[in-house]
């Protein structure tokens, strides 16, 4: 007896379909005639030898055999996906334009510098910035890809990265030890404006009648770092981008209010983008994932 060997086309229809609740939908989104999709269906009933589904109310639920079709079809699909971008990733050739924050170049270089190795035919050219320069090269396509802070809308597709604390930082040598009893203006260190970290800030001071001065502006974060390290005053950022001679403070023992989260986004100017800006985009999405769970 020949072997059954199941039609991944098939099972593509089968699990889309299913997933999104509508087999007419799967159509649409496969690109594929309804009639096509319901003969699909009929061939994997035909091969496993039982319905696939049954009668629930005035709709329709996977019989048991269904439901095990769909498990083992969601796993081939993977794995399916899985060598088709493996196989691909050998061939990888062309250039592919990365903008990153400076909270992370003492990380992403290293990642970068592995991908590129393992494909000799890859050019990758990073550049550290601030979000509005960042952004603005994505709008006129000079990057294909980058990582900004907070939820900017309107600038091409975007997928947030990761939700972090914002936190005030200070001097690890405790050159500044600022108490909201003393009435002093709280000194700030901090990029100018426009500065998502420095505007959540400010208005936090302003809202707690906190009075503050701005005794510090760089435009690199290991200018900030410097200054802070030198007890110049305070700055804010997140624990990511936290350098050596500096600490995470203990904002409610000093007087300091609280600060909310930010988001993380990687903005590309597509949603579906050249193979090879879809995985330098999984690439380092996954990276920035894992430094900050360590």
């Amino acid at each position: 007896m020949r072997p059954v060997n199941f039609d991944l086309d098939a099972m593509r229809s089968f699990v889309t379909g299913v997933e999104l609740g509508s087999f007419a939908k799967a159509a649409q989104k496969l690109a594929r005639s309804t009639s096509a999709i319901s003969a699909q269906l009929k061939k994997l009933e035909a091969q496993v030898g039982s319905a696939l589904f049954k009668k629930a109310g005035r709709g329709l639920a996977l019989t048991d055999t269904g439901e095990v079709l769909l498990n083992y079809s969601r796993r081939l699909l993977s794995l399916n996906d899985e060598t088709i971008t493996a196989v691909s990733e050998l061939k990888l050739k062309g250039w592919v334009r990365l903008g990153l924050q400076e909270d992370f170049s003492s990380f992403l270089p290293t990642v970068l510098g592995r991908f590129a190795r393992a494909h000799p035919d890859v050019r990758v050219e990073a550049r550290i910035a601030r979000n509005a320069d960042l952004l603005s090269r994505i709008e006129n396509g000079s990057l294909d890809l980058a990582v900004v802070w907070g939820d900017v809308p309107d600038v091409g597709y975007r997928e947030r990265v990761a939700e972090l604390q914002m936190e005030w930082i200070g001097s690890s040598h405790q050159y500044l030890d600022w108490r909201i009893e003393s009435g002093a203006p709280l000194p700030i260190i901090a990029f100018d404006t426009p500065c998502p970290f420095h505007s959540v800030a400010t208005a936090a001071l302003n809202r707690e009648g906190i009075p503050w001065l701005l005794s510090f502006t760089s435009s690199s974060l290991n200018g900030l770092s410097a200054a802070t390290e030198a007890g110049l005053g305070y700055t804010i950022r997140t624990a990511l981008g936290l350098q050596s001679g500096t600490e995470l403070l203990a904002a409610g023992d000093r007087g300091l209010p609280p600060l909310p989260s930010i988001s993380l986004t990687l903005h590309r100017r597509e949603a579906n983008p050249d193979p090879l800006t879809e995985r330098l985009s999984k690439i380092v999405i996954q990276a920035i994932r894992s430094e900050i769970v360590h």
